[in-house]
């Protein structure tokens, strides 16, 4: 082999934003798959085969990544879980299907995971709360199209839209349990209380939401 042929292939200089962006959605990952805690800049450096200094160029705080890490994970599973189309109906139908799935105990954990650092990290406060803002805005979007078509009862768009949300958080709370639980009463908790927030028979919903499984 000559001197020419052996020489490495020269590394690719990728546009900042590109780069940016690489860096992020691999942070992403390490939030879903391992946890907050596991993002550093040289976990980030070697799952891409970089140095770290590089991740540092892009985010000088190893916070400042993993706040933006965080963001960027939460957002990508907001547009699965409301990926939905058609009438309200529809659309809260695929919602619940997709909150009590197993494609959902990932963020579930990173929502319990976040909640716990942001003790230690009030940047950290700030981040959750605008992502509780926007998950909240597309709820009672949907919950007001609902009521709009007819087929939700109700008075308190927004409380209907917080109950919801309480039921969704306090079913995650047990991502983290290693012994499955099947009990009828947490499995289709989130159902129950949106046909309870929206003026809607219970047991119409379930068959409704089992019916597209």
């Amino acid at each position: 082999m000559d001197a020419v042929s052996s020489r490495k292939a020269p590394r690719v200089r990728k546009p900042p934003e590109e780069r940016r962006a690489e860096i992020l959605a691999e942070a992403a990952r390490i939030a879903l798959e391992d946890g907050l805690e596991r993002i550093t800049l040289r976990a980030v450096a070697e799952r891409l085969g970089v140095r770290p200094g590089l991740i540092s160029h892009y985010f000088p705080a190893a916070e400042d990544l993993v706040i933006a890490a965080f963001e960027l994970a939460i957002t990508t599973e907001r547009e699965w879980l409301f990926s939905a189309r058609g009438t309200a109906m529809e659309r809260l139908i695929g919602f619940v299907r997709r909150v009590e799935s197993e494609e959902a105990v990932e963020l579930a954990r990173l929502w319990l995971n976040a909640r716990h650092l942001a003790r230690f990290m009030p940047a950290l406060v700030d981040a959750i709360e605008r992502q509780e803002a926007l998950d909240r805005a597309l709820l009672t979007e949907l919950i007001e199209d609902g009521a709009a078509e007819g087929a939700f009862v109700v008075d308190d768009v927004l409380g209907a839209c917080v109950r919801i949300f309480m039921a969704v958080d306090g079913f995650g709370t047990y991502a983290n349990n290693t012994t499955p639980f099947e009990h009828e009463a947490y499995k289709r908790f989130v159902v129950d209380v949106c046909a309870w927030a929206l003026g809607l028979e219970a047991g119409e919903l379930r068959a409704a939401v089992r019916s597209r499984l």
